[in-house]
């Protein structure tokens, strides 16, 4: 690699990156042990790290850097050429956005966050309003400065999923809704239904918190390179390979809750801890795209965590670690922590019944960012959308429209790539199971470190060098299709119900 151009940039570019992970510590402590005080002052924090971050990716010096660096040339070595590609994005997408407005973001939406913990813990929605609509503005601004040709969605959705369209996503949901909607109902009148009684069930939360490290280490989660903490939204950050950060939250009466949530974030977390550290703070050593990141965290968290196979291993010792469960059947667990049941709450829904969730929030971004919907109304807005499409009106805003934090961080975009996690997640287990064989004979015995070095091998290490759609077709030779996941749904889902 090696020439004094490239050199100079690489230094540069990892500059760049380290200012990126001090600003992701200040959200993750933020998030976890921040007093609520300090919120205005973090706020400036957020903000002058931001614009130190944007002035070095689009000064002068990065720019010449960059430039030398293209000029020399990749000579076929796919980590420069990965490198100085992904570098270009950036550097030409940020040169577009000034840095006053970068930093105004960063303050907007750090004051943000706070008003909304505090607008969803009173369920007080105007609270939290004119926070949103200054967001709106701002992320108008962004889209216009950006470029799109047919929606501004797009500008905004390509920062989280390089190079998808709206339109294709709307479509994909459109052939997908009537699909969910039909096996919710085919669930709903079946024979057989779950007794979800078995999950309410006292279970101490210092003994879930030992539990869900039991978890995430039989997935080779390394803790000696990452941590567990509690945060009111649960999530996953990195600073690098070698320092990965995981949430969750507990309920001492309802147990599926840290655990499933502990199992999604770790997914997050393998990815990460699967990135190369030898490439640290470079795009080599960064996630492809948000809907391949979800894809990982909705593998290990449904596929592999609801599955049949998973529990015969680790059931008898949840068994003995909460005395509650003593008398519940494997059988009985496994049937109600897949239940399919409409739920106001999207962390919390069934495999089912998610996707229909991730649909509705896509649809009032689009409406919000497209002034077809004001942002006085989206309670009314969002309650419509849940009776339409899951027959369910929250009975507050808490549980309703405050219930995500992603629009007080100005994260207009992102969900549609949980949706687009959960199709490539099927596509590349069906993948997986083609290369390892009988996964579920291997689960049984507690052996998962197969899985996790294949997701490694063919996923992780990649790290940027390829886009989400080139990444799906070497894995899993197909493009984007919802028809292996709706696969997977039906054959998991019919066998249980009986129908």
């Amino acid at each position: 690699m090696g020439s004094a151009g490239y050199d100079r940039f690489l230094a540069l570019l990892k500059d760049h990156y380290s200012l990126r992970y001090v600003l992701a510590l200040l959200d993750w402590d933020q998030e976890t042990g921040m007093p609520l005080r300090a919120a205005g002052e973090r706020a400036n924090q957020i903000a002058l790290v931001s614009g130190m971050a944007h002035d070095l990716l689009v000064g002068d010096a990065f720019a010449a850097a960059l430039a030398s660096a293209e000029a020399a040339g990749a000579n076929d070595d796919p980590v420069v050429e990965t490198n100085l590609r992904e570098a270009r994005r950036d550097h030409d997408r940020a040169r577009k956005l000034p840095q006053e407005l970068i930093k105004t973001i960063a303050h907007v939406s750090t004051i943000a966050k706070s008003a909304w913990t505090e607008a969803r813990r009173d369920n007080d929605f105007p609270r939290f309003a004119p926070h949103l609509e200054r967001l709106l503005e701002l992320k108008r601004e962004v889209a216009e400065r950006i470029g799109y040709e047919d929606d501004p969605y797009d500008a905004l959705m390509d920062e989280f999923e390089p190079e998808m369209r709206a339109a294709t996503v709307a479509s994909v949901f459109e052939s997908l809704r009537p699909q969910l909607v039909e096996l919710v109902e085919a669930t709903r009148s079946a024979p057989r239904q779950p007794d979800l009684g078995v999950l309410r069930r006292n279970c101490p939360v210092d003994d879930q918190a030992r539990f869900c490290r039991k978890l995430v280490s039989a997935m080779h989660f390394d803790l000696t390179a990452g941590r567990i903490d509690v945060s009111t939204h649960p999530f996953c950050t990195s600073l690098s390979p070698l320092d990965v950060r995981l949430t969750t939250r507990y309920d001492a009466e309802y147990l599926p809750q840290s655990l499933f949530g502990m199992l999604h974030e770790a997914g997050h977390g393998l990815y990460e801890q699967g990135l190369d550290p030898a490439h640290a703070s470079t795009p080599m050593a960064h996630y492809t795209s948000m809907g391949i990141h979800e894809s990982q965290s909705r593998m290990w968290e449904n596929m592999v965590g609801r599955s049949r196979a998973y529990w015969e291993h680790m059931y008898p010792d949840l068994q003995a670690t909460f005395s509650s469960m003593a008398g519940v059947s494997l059988d009985d667990w496994h049937f109600a922590i897949n239940a399919v049941r409409p739920s106001l709450i999207r962390v919390e829904a069934d495999e089912v019944t998610y996707g229909l969730h991730i649909m509705l929030r896509f649809d009032l971004e689009r409406r919000l960012l497209s002034k077809q919907l004001e942002v006085r109304d989206v309670p009314e807005a969002w309650n419509t959308g849940m009776q339409q499409m899951m027959g369910l009106t929250p009975p507050d805003d808490a549980r309703g429209c405050l219930q995500d934090i992603h629009w007080s961080m100005g994260a207009f975009g992102y969900f549609p790539t949980y949706q687009l996690g959960n199709l490539y997640a099927a596509q590349f287990f069906d993948a997986a199971r083609r290369d390892l064989g009988d996964m579920d004979a291997q689960f049984r015995k507690g052996s998962f470190e197969p899985l996790r070095e294949w997701l490694r091998e063919n996923v992780h290490r990649h790290g940027q060098r390829f886009r989400p759609a080139e990444l799906l077709q070497r894995v899993a030779g197909q493009e984007l299709s919802a028809e292996p996941y709706m696969a997977y749904l039906r054959g998991k889902f019919q066998p249980l119900y009986g129908y």
